[in-house]
């Protein structure tokens, strides 16, 4: 699903409705990221979308994805939501991450587990299964809101 950004616009209306148009700054949304299987991470500003400032504190440290696939669905993230994700190279047990598994991005809930951390679905569908790693992955970020869209 391919959404305009013609089309979002209005998305601060409906996350803040008291929200003025100078209560926004512009967030790059810079594509899709699976909440499935891992697909190949490739950033490319789509759209400028703005959000509102009570969403940003310092609104470098955040962009936009388009949320694909349905392994985070009961956790409230479907898939065409817009995920505000906050950079950040760390993350606590039960964080919902954006992870870069050899070059592939997914969105999953991070936990660590001694010297293992497990990247867990939330899914009605029973084929998403738990990736279990070592070192050998990236926190890129932490889902800092879901926009549904």
């Amino acid at each position: 699903m391919h959404v305009e950004a013609r089309d979002l616009l209005d998305v601060n209306k409906a996350v803040f409705p008291n929200t003025v148009e100078s209560d926004t700054v512009n967030i790059p949304l810079i594509g899709a990221v699976a909440c499935g299987l891992p697909v190949f991470a490739e950033e490319h500003i789509e759209a400028q979308i703005p959000i509102a400032t009570q969403l940003v504190k310092t609104p470098s440290d955040y962009f936009l994805l388009r949320a694909t696939g349905d392994s985070m669905n009961t956790k409230g993230i479907d898939s065409g939501d817009l995920l505000l994700i906050k950079r950040q190279q760390t993350a606590e047990t039960r964080d919902l991450v954006l992870a870069l598994i050899d070059d592939e991005a997914t969105v999953k809930e991070f936990r660590h587990n001694g010297s293992t951390v497990v990247l867990k679905p939330h899914s009605t569908n029973l084929k998403h299964q738990p990736i279990i790693l070592t070192t050998d992955f990236k926190v890129q970020g932490v889902v800092a809101h879901v926009i549904k869209v």
